[in-house]
C-alpha cells in the first residue's frame, strides 16, 4: 500500500513540474463593421498557421467601438474606418502615440434595388427614404453627410434620411426594401444579395476613406496580438482585402 501511495505521489509531482505546451494568448479585436468578412477570413488563415490562436472579434460602427474602448472594454487591436477616431483615442491615451498604420481604402456608393431610379446624387431628391449610418458614430454616415453637404443636398434630404447603427444596418434596410436605397461603402454593397450599386459618389465630395489600425497598450504586450497585427500588413492580407473590393494600400 505504501509503495502504491508513494508511486501516486511521485506521478503527481512529475505532472506538476513537467513542462506544459504553451497556449496562445487570446487576442481581442475591435473592428469597423465593413471589415467583417475580411477579418474573419484572415483570422482563419492566421489560425491555420498558428494553432491555438483565438481571436475575439467585435464589429460595429467605429464611434461606438471607440466609446466601448474608452469605457474600459478589453482590446488588443483597434481598426477604424476613419483617422479621426484613432486620433481621438490616441489623445485619450488609449492608443500609443504614432502607433497607427494604414490598412486599406474604400469608396462610397448608393445601393438599392434594380427598380430604384437613381443614377446620381440629385436623383435622391425623388426618393422617399434613404438609409445612412449615423454620422455621430458611423464613419460611412459621416462621409455620406460630407458628400450631401458639399452637393447642397443635406437640407433638402434631411427628412428622408434613416439613421442606422452601422453601415451594415444601413445596407440591410435597403436589402429589405425598408428604404429606397442606402449610402454605403462599395465593399458592403458588393456583399448585398438583393441591392446593387446604382452609382458611385464623386470622390471630391468627401474625404478619402482610410482604415487605420493600431495596437492598444494591452496589445503591445501581447505577443500573439503583435504577430496578428504584422500579419494584417502582409501580402496575404492585401490579397484578401482586394478580393473583397478594398483598394490597394
Amino acid at each position: 500500500m505504501k509503495t502504491a501511495e508513494g508511486l501516486k505521489l511521485l506521478l503527481l509531482i512529475l505532472l506538476l513540474i513537467s513542462p506544459r505546451p504553451a497556449q496562445a494568448a487570446e487576442v481581442r479585436l475591435l473592428a469597423a463593421a465593413s471589415l467583417r468578412e475580411v477579418v474573419d477570413q484572415l483570422a482563419n488563415g492566421f489560425a491555420r498557421k498558428n494553432p491555438g490562436f483565438r481571436l475575439v472579434k467585435t464589429y460595429g460602427g467605429t464611434g461606438s467601438l471607440a466609446r466601448q474602448l474608452e469605457n474600459g472594454a478589453p482590446a488588443d487591436i483597434f481598426i477604424s474606418a476613419n483617422v479621426q477616431w484613432v486620433a481621438y483615442l490616441t489623445k485619450k491615451g488609449l492608443l500609443p502615440a504614432q502607433g497607427a498604420v494604414h490598412l486599406t481604402w474604400n469608396t462610397l456608393v448608393f445601393a438599392g434595388s434594380a427598380g430604384t431610379k437613381a443614377s446620381s446624387l440629385p436623383d435622391l431628391l425623388k426618393l422617399e427614404r434613404i438609409a445612412i449610418g449615423s454620422p455621430k458614430s458611423v464613419p460611412a454616415g459621416e462621409y455620406a453627410m460630407q458628400a450631401l453637404q458639399k452637393a447642397g443636398l443635406d437640407r433638402p434630404l434631411a427628412k428622408k434620411l434613416v439613421m442606422a447603427r452601422d453601415v451594415r444596418e444601413a445596407l440591410m434596410y435597403a436589402e429589405r426594401g425598408e428604404v429606397d436605397g442606402a449610402l454605403v461603402y462599395r465593399t458592403d454593397a458588393l456583399q448585398a444579395k438583393k441591392a446593387r450599386i446604382l452609382f458611385t459618389l464623386p470622390q471630391d465630395l468627401y474625404s478619402r476613406i482610410s482604415y487605420p489600425m493600431a495596437l492598444t497598450p494591452a496589445g503591445v504586450n501581447n505577443r500573439e496580438a503583435r504577430a496578428f497585427f504584422r500579419y494584417l500588413q502582409g501580402a496575404e492580407a492585401k490579397g484578401v482585402l482586394a478580393k473583397y473590393g478594398f483598394a490597394a494600400r
